[in-house]
Order: C-alpha cells, then structure tokens, then sequence
C-alpha cells in the first residue's frame, strides 16, 4: 500500500527524488508512514472506515481541522488541498492523506511547489488503488 516498496519506487520515480521509508504504524485503522528524505520529510496515511457516514465524517473533519482551501476534482470521490500544501483524498470508504508540512517550498526533480509534488504522490497512490 502507501509504504510497500512499489509504492515508494514509483514515488521516486514520479518526484525525482528517493525516500527512506519508516516502519508503517496501525493505530485506529490509520496506517501511516514517512518518505524522510536528507533535509525533508512527507507523511502518508490512510484511513480505513467502516460506512459512508463514518468516511464522510472523518473527510469532511480533515477538511476542518487541516484547513482546506481548494477541492480538487481529478482524484478520488472528492479532494482537497489544505493550506500547508498536504493532499486528501477520500475513495470508498479509505481517505488518504498525503502530508507536504515536512517539506521546503520547492521539492523534488526537476524542482516542484510542495503542493503539486504532493498532488502528484496523490495521483501514483490512487493509480495503484485503481491497479494501474
């Protein structure tokens, strides 16, 4: 999933840069992780629920408590950006989100805004959720 070697290679390869990847954690149905790269760091997580109630609820509190700013339309069933630069997308009942926080304001290679190399690790993990 988010933290499995395939994951984390083909993250590499789409950002340009490549990550040691912590031991995944599972607490709460969260399975997180971080890409910690030299001098930055991202978070990846992703919530399993149990009902559209329960993921409408957790995704529409990210919302909040992450401040969103702008939806997204080409990921997912719904996504937004929040105002750190950091992903969240919510597909069934799993929400993913993809935490740019940790890194400087242009990452990866060739050089990116945080926000759009998050977008764009947002868009290989929902490739590999669809099974491309």
């Amino acid at each position: 999933m988010v933290c499995a070697k395939k994951a984390a290679t083909e993250i590499a390869d789409a950002i340009g840069e490549t990550a040691t990847v912590t031991t995944p954690t599972w607490r709460n149905h969260l399975y997180a992780c971080t890409y910690q790269y030299p001098d930055a760091g991202m978070t990846l997580s992703v919530k399993e629920l149990s009902s559209w109630a329960q993921t409408f609820g957790y995704f529409n509190g990210l919302a909040r408590s992450l401040h969103k700013t702008i939806p997204i339309f080409e990921l997912g069933q719904g996504a937004f950006r929040t105002r750190d630069g950091s992903i969240v997308v919510r597909k069934d009942w799993k929400v993913l989100v993809v935490g740019a926080g940790g890194l400087p304001s242009q990452f990866g290679s060739p050089e990116t805004s945080s926000h759009e190399v998050a977008l764009t690790v947002a868009g290989v993990i929902m490739g590999c959720w669809n099974g491309d």
